[in-house]
């Protein structure tokens, strides 16, 4: 079970026009700044990455508004690849990862596999991904599901995460979540 106290959210590519063509992007879009803005009332840290923002622009606003400080830039499509977000990922100190963002199939996938090799519990967001096609999103998914990655949705995790209707942050939540 995903807790507070070990939980990472891993926010991953959703930027420039990519964000906005990718499958349900929309959906994916208003799902990560949910996720986002939970993390952020339940402090649970958020590691923020752009692959290659001076070509590819930046995090989409809707969710970029809600994030505090910069992102991590990286070129390799793994962030596990980077030494800044190794860095941040020790910094943490957590020991559970919420993977979510775009596209399933590489950034996402290539990072929530290497985090579970590291020995990292990982799970995906499964409605707060995407790829530029259905099947791309699917492919990726299930790889993941066949490495022991499970997928999870944003109200299930957030639930997991709050363990009681008498958290001090459930209303807060509930109000993203509906």
């Amino acid at each position: 079970m995903f807790t507070i106290e070990e939980a990472c959210l891993v926010v991953v590519d959703v930027q420039g026009k990519l964000a906005t063509i990718v499958d349900e992007s929309e959906e994916m879009i208003a799902n990560v700044a949910k996720l986002v803005q939970a993390m952020q009332a339940l402090e649970v840290p958020i590691l923020w990455l752009e692959q290659n923002p001076s070509r590819l622009g930046g995090t989409a606003l809707d969710i970029a508004q809600h994030l505090q400080g910069q992102a991590i830039a990286k070129m390799a499509f793994s962030a596990c690849q980077e030494q800044e977000f190794v860095d941040a990922l020790k910094a943490s100190g957590r020991s559970q990862f919420i993977v979510t963002g775009i596209e399933t199939h590489i950034c996402v996938y290539q990072t929530a596999r290497q985090l579970k090799e590291q020995g990292f519990e990982v799970e995906v967001v499964a409605d707060a991904v995407s790829s530029r096609t259905r099947a791309n999103k699917e492919i990726g998914l299930e790889k993941m599901k066949e490495l022991g990655i499970l997928p999870t949705s944003v109200e299930m995790i957030l639930y997991e995460l709050l363990q009681r209707a008498d958290h001090p942050h459930f209303k807060t939540v509930l109000q993203l979540v509906k």
